[in-house]
């Protein structure tokens, strides 16, 4: 029997195809292509050399890295409030230590000043008083008569004195004031070997 050209087309188009057409054979290269690719990337992330995440440890050493320094801050911080605190400390002794003001100096200057402003007082009023007015102008400032001394306002021979002195005894000085034509002046001296301000009575 004698196969003409149709019946030969007839036969191979109904025959099943022996191969896949080519766009499916090359789609399914591209999937096993992809498939290795993925194989490949998952086990080199099993790799010893591959860069992994860290772990606890790595964790832990960080935080103990970073421990490590607020440690050091923080006794840097309590070494310089310590210093400071020794630094007062230092200065609150070298204050106590201090030696204080002399009381007696102190006392005679109370003594001074009170005296310049009790005498001022009296000769603004009269400018040359009598002995009984400044004895009188002192003990009513606070002065005993045991420690006051006033020169005599008039001599032997009845002349009136051209000054006037008062003398306050105050520990080993002499506050002694002096009233002149009006003027007051005030000076501090030394205790007589007598233990008074005056020569004389």
């Amino acid at each position: 029997m004698r196969h003409n050209l149709d019946h030969r087309h007839k036969h191979g188009a109904g025959a099943s195809p022996a191969a896949p057409p080519e766009p499916i054979r090359v789609r399914t290269m591209m999937l096993r292509f992809a498939a290795g690719a993925a194989l490949v990337a998952v086990m080199a992330g099993c790799t010893p050399g591959s860069t992994a995440s860290p772990g606890p440890a790595d964790s832990g050493t960080r935080a103990t890295e970073t421990a490590a320094p607020a440690a050091q801050d923080s006794g840097t911080q309590e070494s310089g409030t310590q210093g400071n605190a020794n630094e007062g400390g230092d200065a609150l002794a070298d204050t106590s230590a201090a030696p204080s003001a002399n009381p007696e100096a102190a006392a005679t200057e109370t003594v001074r000043q009170t005296v310049t402003n009790t005498l001022t007082q009296l000769a603004a009023a009269a400018p040359k008083p009598a002995t009984a007015q400044v004895t009188d102008a002192l003990t009513g400032a606070g002065f005993a008569p045991a420690v006051l001394q006033v020169s005599q306002s008039r001599t032997p021979t009845g002349l009136e004195a051209d000054a006037i002195e008062a003398a306050v005894l105050q520990g080993t000085d002499c506050v002694i004031g002096q009233v002149r034509e009006g003027t007051v002046t005030v000076t501090v001296l030394p205790v007589l070997a007598s233990g008074k301000c005056f020569v004389g009575s």
